[in-house]
């Protein structure tokens, strides 16, 4: 899917937990999640650095969408 909406021109970044499965199925813009249960969170934390982690995630996606890439980019 990803790579059919970034061909009509919309960046995707794709949030993953198995960053090389994401470079098999081609995603150019990847972004590294936590883990396969909670990919945008950890229940382990306290609710205020749960927050902070989310955040960060999102912001490294949003940083991904406004990126010009030439090839597969994987955004830490």
């Amino acid at each position: 899917m990803v790579k059919g909406i970034e061909s009509t021109g919309i960046p995707v970044a794709h949030i993953c937990t198995i960053v090389p499965i994401s470079k098999t199925v081609g995603a150019n813009r990847i972004v590294p999640a936590v883990a396969i249960p909670h990919p945008l969170g950890d229940p382990k934390l306290v609710e205020e650095e749960e927050y902070k982690l989310r955040r960060k995630i999102v912001n490294n996606a949003l940083k991904a969408l406004t990126t010009e890439i030439d090839d597969q980019t994987v955004f830490q």
